[in-house]
């Protein structure tokens, strides 16, 4: 993966985090600006890593459920063009802006990845697009589960009332 790429998944990640973070922290009193901006930094990392890992889990599932032959160009990476959406996507992820909006702009995404995958694979657009699809729930559904983990092990406890 070149630097640029990194870049690009990394500042998606950035933006997709704040997309979800800023009506929560938003909604909160009392969050310090240095909390607020850890959280964001944390999820800028672990979305941009869930990024990253799409296309890989994508080619991974395609080896083992397809029967195709392997490709002399290698897997399936992130080119520039393919990463490029992705900024554009996680802007959307905002609730306000339009959920179905960023859920549209994701399909395209994927629907770029399974293009390539197809070519890569040597398989139908149709089997490539399945599997870009459960790769992208999977990781979605695995990164949801820690989300909601790490929120629900960050919420302040009331103090117990002395009697």
């Amino acid at each position: 993966m070149s630097p640029f790429v990194a870049i690009l998944l990394l500042l998606a990640g950035l933006s997709e985090a704040a997309g979800r973070l800023v009506p929560v922290v938003a909604r909160l009193s009392g969050v310090s600006r240095t909390r607020a901006a850890l959280l964001m930094l944390a999820g800028a990392v672990v979305d941009g890593a869930v990024f990253a890992l799409w296309p890989l889990s994508a080619w991974t599932l395609a080896e083992l459920v397809l029967p195709t032959s392997p490709s002399d160009e290698g897997a399936l990476v992130w080119t520039p063009a393919l990463a490029a959406p992705l900024l554009l996507a996680a802007v959307l992820a905002f609730p306000l802006l339009g959920p179905l909006l960023h859920l549209l702009l994701m399909a395209g995404v994927g629907a770029g990845l399974a293009t390539s995958l197809a070519r890569l694979a040597g398989v139908g657009w149709w089997e490539a697009t399945g599997c870009i699809a459960v790769a992208g729930i999977g990781l979605g559904v695995a990164v949801e589960g820690v989300r909601r983990l790490v929120a629900t092990l960050n919420r302040t406890r009331a103090p117990e009332r002395l009697t």
